[in-house]
């Protein structure tokens, strides 16, 4: 084999680049892997702070004179805090419909699914416990509401008579079952196919997913709540319900249980359709000019492989073919390992990195 100096230099450039024909750049640090018990906590506990601040500011909202501004913007800013905290850990996901979506995208393991669902529930419910323990005993009569539970069910999600419209019409108005799902079916899409979009590392020019995210969040509640009260999400209409009683179970079960869901399925199907597909790279690889495998690379994977030689190696090379052939042999080992690695990193990335679409990990 050749000398260490005549063995060419792998240069990989992915989030940095290294200048040309300069020393390759020591390898950035593996993101931490967390296990199953710390995701599912953290799905809780973001879950759990969404709760709070969407049922907790729509059961208590009278003071606010019934203003559906300060729901959209609690939901909202709660969501950007709970992606930003825990996001890196779980995926920041919240929402049984945003872990279908993410699932079908081929974005989140099949495996973590039901799990997810699990610690989201359970957030949800830890959460609307505190939303019906702190609600002061006075405030049902001053609302003229049947008890805690009466609060409650002015924060629930419903249509028809149980619309905010047919209060708000005087009961004039209302929304039909059918237009309550083309709502939730809708919205949910476009949430979802947001949180797919913002939280590609590569691909997404969103400086900062979880600001976006936390923004349409708030819009949608704005556009849905005269119609449905805003669900979007089948945790908080299982959270309002928990304690509401009445008719919002029968509700829960006719709609936003699985409306939400279909929204989410929706979008990941979009998604996989017009995104860029998992095998675009082995396509550029196989209909690029021979030699042009960096250009493939950057296209596929934003990621390009230079190989840089000292000056001074055709001239070492040249005196000593056998030595030139060694090079090549041990260029050639060496790129069949650099993509071993790639794609060892990218099956990491799949299995480990749930980034939810919202924070890369």
């Amino acid at each position: 084999m050749t000398a260490v100096a005549d063995t060419p230099r792998i240069l990989m450039s992915q989030d940095f680049a290294a200048p040309s024909g300069t020393a390759a750049e020591a390898p950035l640090a593996p993101q931490p892997s967390y296990s199953m018990t710390s995701r599912l906590a953290a799905e809780a506990f973001g879950t759990f702070i969404l709760i709070l601040g969407i049922v907790g500011t729509a059961a208590l909202n009278a003071v606010n004179g019934g203003s559906i501004l300060p729901v959209a913007l609690a939901g909202g800013i709660m969501l950007m805090a709970g992606v930003a905290a825990v996001g890196h850990v779980s995926g920041g996901h919240f929402n049984p419909a945003v872990t279908l979506g993410l699932a079908l995208a081929g974005r989140t393991p099949w495996r973590d699914l039901l799990p997810y669902w699990v610690a989201q529930l359970v957030g949800a419910a830890l959460g609307a416990l505190v939303v019906f323990a702190v609600i002061p005993s006075g405030y049902a009569q001053l609302i003229g509401a049947d008890g805690k539970a009466g609060v409650l069910r002015t924060a629930a999600n419903g249509y028809g008579e149980h619309s905010p419209l047919f209060t708000l019409t005087n009961q004039q108005a209302e929304f039909t079952q059918i237009a309550a799902l083309l709502v939730e079916v809708i919205l949910t899409a476009v949430l979802v196919g947001v949180i797919l979009s913002s939280g590609r590392e590569r691909t997404s020019r969103a400086p900062y997913p979880p600001v976006l995210v936390g923004l349409v969040l708030g819009a949608l509640i704005i556009i849905a709540w005269p119609v449905t009260n805003a669900s979007l999400n089948p945790a908080r209409s299982f959270a309002a319900a928990l304690f509401a009683g009445g008719w919002t179970w029968g509700q829960f079960f006719s709609l936003f249980l699985w409306a939400p869901l279909l929204g989410g399925a929706v979008a990941a199907l979009f998604y996989r359709a017009f995104s860029t597909s998992p095998a675009a790279a082995d396509e550029a690889h196989a209909t690029a000019p021979a030699g042009d495998t960096a250009t493939a690379d950057e296209t596929a994977d934003g990621a390009s492989v230079e190989i840089a030689t000292e000056r001074d190696a055709p001239a070492a090379t040249a005196a000593d073919p056998d030595a030139a052939s060694d090079t090549r042999i041990e260029a050639a080992v060496t790129d069949a390992e650099v993509e071993a690695a790639e794609a060892e990193a990218h099956a990491e990335e799949r299995r480990d990195g749930e980034d939810g679409g919202v924070t890369p990990r």
